[in-house]
């Protein structure tokens, strides 16, 4: 599968201005509402949120790192590696959405939170907007990141930001559930 490099990031830019649009509307609510579970063992729309900061507190460095080293690029397309590919296409929300297990550093179920984490998550989609306007000067295959659960695996910078942002739509669709409940 290839891709256009444009279409890549205007879609990534999309779903990121979704992303932003919803916690904005996420921080008119009470902090009553944004920290109410569905059940004892089922993450609060603070919680979910904060999972997400946890990552982008992880990733967007990572991807500024990577994009501030990177080379110019010449690419008009995107080839997806396999590892990156079944990472970011695993995280893209099912109709039922399945249950998945997080590392215990990324899970803040039972935290003390309060509307900072919206205010956080707004900040981080922002800059996750910078960051994918500046990508489209560099080489999305080429340019190389980290990802948090291991030193020894370096992911395509395009499919880092297919993962950060696929796992932001999973969380954002998990707590559009929260709020019909």
């Amino acid at each position: 599968m290839k891709i256009s490099t444009s279409e890549l990031l205007d879609e990534l830019k999309n779903r990121t201005k979704q992303h932003l649009q919803f916690a904005e509307m996420l921080s008119s609510k009470t902090e009553h509402d944004l920290n109410f579970r569905t059940s004892a063992d089922s993450w609060s729309i603070l919680e979910c949120l904060e999972h997400l900061n946890r990552y982008g507190d992880f990733y967007i460095p990572e991807i500024s790192r990577a994009i501030s080293y990177a080379g110019k690029s010449s690419s008009t397309f995107f080839k997806p590696g396999i590892l990156g590919n079944y990472f970011a296409k695993s995280m893209l929300p099912k109709e039922n959405l399945n249950k998945m297990k997080t590392l215990k550093a990324m899970n803040p179920i039972h935290s003390n939170l309060n509307k900072g984490v919206v205010d956080t998550f707004i900040k981080q989609q922002e800059k996750m907007l910078e960051l994918l306007e500046k990508a489209q000067k560099v080489d999305l295959e080429k340019t190389k990141t980290n990802i948090s659960i291991s030193k020894l695996i370096r992911l395509k910078l395009g499919d880092t930001f297919r993962f950060v942002i696929y796992h932001n739509q999973r969380h954002v669709e998990q707590i559009k559930i929260i709020l019909t409940d």
